[in-house]
């Protein structure tokens, strides 16, 4: 673990995302979302969706540090349905600035799935635990229920009084000592789909 998460100075907020997942689900929106509106729908701007999930994790204009922990498997050297995506030229070691503050992108590689899994839950609890983290937000494979319960139960083990902890997932999921966000309104944003485009009829 901490060969691969070597000494880092904590942010006061972290966005801990499990990037293989983000990207499907960015991929099944595109695809869907092209058939129901009936335009091209570009690739998820990147700075916009860490944007929206750092406003729904709390985090207000200001002069804020943000940490993005990007995780994915090692075959996979892009997000490939965000720009920018690739890890290695655009992502890992990069930083943004904006009205929120300057996000820190850093993009870890894992073996396979399975190490993934376990990389995510470890990551997961070693954040946590830093006492400079006031604001965490975690984004996992919610849709695989193995990982989601494992990531609650992360969770339910951490001392986080002061800490301000939001989960992310596609549809609302069993509680736990952490709030909850939609991951699909973040994406879309990013995605440029307006609400005003989305007919129920």
């Amino acid at each position: 673990m901490n060969d691969n998460l070597p000494e880092i100075k904590w942010s006061e907020n972290v966005i801990l995302a499990d990037a293989d997942y983000i990207d499907k689900v960015a991929f099944n929106l595109i695809v869907n979302f092209e058939r129901m509106i009936g335009r091209r729908i570009p690739q998820a701007d990147f700075a916009r969706w860490a944007d929206c999930i750092a406003l729904d994790g709390g985090i207000r204009e200001g002069q804020n540090e943000i940490s993005v922990v990007l995780i994915h498997r090692k075959d996979k050297s892009a997000l490939e349905n965000f720009t920018p995506g690739n890890y290695a030229d655009d992502l890992n070691g990069k930083a943004f600035q904006d009205h929120l503050g300057e996000f820190i992108i850093n993009a870890y590689p894992i073996e396979s799935i399975a190490d993934g899994e376990d990389f995510f839950i470890d990551a997961l609890r070693l954040i946590a635990a830093q006492k400079e983290v006031k604001r965490l937000m975690v984004i996992p494979d919610a849709e695989n229920g193995h990982i989601y319960n494992k990531v609650r139960e992360a969770l339910n083990e951490t001392d986080d009084e002061g800490k301000r902890i939001t989960v992310f997932a596609m549809q609302p999921m069993p509680g736990g000592n952490f709030r909850q966000e939609i991951l699909g309104y973040s994406l879309m944003a990013a995605l440029g789909i307006r609400g005003d485009e989305i007919h129920t009829d």
